[in-house]
């Protein structure tokens, strides 16, 4: 977690991008050939997955693993909050589906580095942690008109267009999350279950990623002119 708090900082320090990542700074980018990745990328992943492998041996998991879809879909709403762990897993999984599938789009049509870049380190996460709740019995809900409004503006825009609209929605995405991160932390602290215990676990790591990915986004932002 240091190692994240680390990462954290260096999003701070504009106009370079995170370097965790290979982003760099503005001005460099005539010599730039490619960019590798690091063993953060790795590090989220794999904390993801342990808090996965947490989780199998808690006798709690059964009944998690039952969770319907009109049970999700009777506690998802348009505001980023979660008193529960269910209700944060279930709140968690449309916005990260989302990501996801416009991500896999956007590592084809993106035209600005940043925004390919991006892409492509923000579908691998986006993995993970729909990885993660599938395995937990999350059902994923429907789309609703909005998302699928997004999905639809993705799919038909292309050049400048597409790339300011694929990182606005990223943006928008991560807001919501970030925020409802935040909160469930708020709400559950002090429960002590095993399933709140490693779901607390999984929103913090989560969290401090949200965060850097709305820094992200808006850096992209600027450099595409909004």
């Amino acid at each position: 977690m240091a190692d994240l708090c680390e990462d954290m900082n260096r999003v701070e320090y504009l106009p370079v991008y995170w370097l965790g990542y290979g982003f760099v700074n503005p001005s460099q980018t005539s010599s730039m050939k490619s960019i590798e990745p690091t063993p953060r990328r790795d590090f989220v992943k794999k904390s993801i997955v342990g808090t996965l492998s947490l989780r199998a041996g808690i006798p709690l998991v059964a009944s998690l693993l039952t969770s319907l879809t009109t049970e999700a879909s009777s506690l998802l709403d348009d505001s980023p909050t979660a008193a529960t762990e269910k209700e944060f897993r279930q709140k968690v999984i449309g916005p990260a589906e989302l990501s996801l599938v416009t991500s896999q789009i956007a590592l084809s049509k993106a035209a600005n580095t940043y925004a390919k870049e991006f892409a492509g380190f923000e579908l691998e996460e986006a993995k993970a942690v729909t990885s993660v709740l599938k395995e937990l019995g999350t059902p994923v809900p429907a789309m609703d008109a909005k998302a699928q409004a997004t999905l639809t503006k993705i799919k038909t825009t292309t050049g400048a267009a597409f790339d300011k609209a694929y990182i606005e929605a990223q943006l928008e995405n991560h807001e919501f999350l970030r925020d409802l991160a935040q909160d469930y932390l708020t709400k559950s602290m002090g429960k002590t279950s095993p399933a709140e215990s490693q779901t607390r676990h999984l929103a913090t790591l989560a969290l401090a990623v949200f965060k850097e990915h709305v820094a992200l986004t808006k850096q992209i932002l600027g450099q595409l002119g909004s």
